[in-house]
């Protein structure tokens, strides 16, 4: 089995490739390009595909961070493609994942001695 740490970095990781690519880019220009949307999407599918499986005993050691919510919203963007709503991804991609990046950073850091 793949150790929490690795899970934790695949997300810091993935949330600082969404802000990478979203770094000048503002919502029209968002909704408009397929490729910032599908790659978007991807890395936030990553973020929940990690957060998944994450064991039970870290999400109930750290119920700052919305688990369930992080997974949740993974299915709805896998499963939904056709029928998302590009206006809660913006939001989740700009202001959800950098918390959640600075929340598992934190993690790593107490729990991992890693710099995060």
């Amino acid at each position: 089995m793949r150790r929490e740490e690795l899970y934790l970095r695949d997300i810091v990781e993935a949330a600082d490739h969404v802000a990478r690519f979203l770094t000048g880019v503002d919502f029209p220009a968002f909704s408009e390009s397929e490729l910032l949307r599908s790659a978007v999407v991807q890395k936030l599918a990553v973020i929940g595909e990690a957060a998944a499986r994450l064991p039970a005993t870290l999400h109930g050691a750290h119920t700052e961070v919305p688990w369930s919510r992080i997974v949740a919203f993974r299915n709805i963007l896998i499963h939904s493609y056709f029928g998302v709503d590009w206006e809660v991804v913006w939001i989740a991609a700009t202001k959800e994942a950098p918390a959640l990046r600075e929340q598992v950073a934190e993690i790593l850091r107490t729990e991992f001695g890693e710099p995060g």
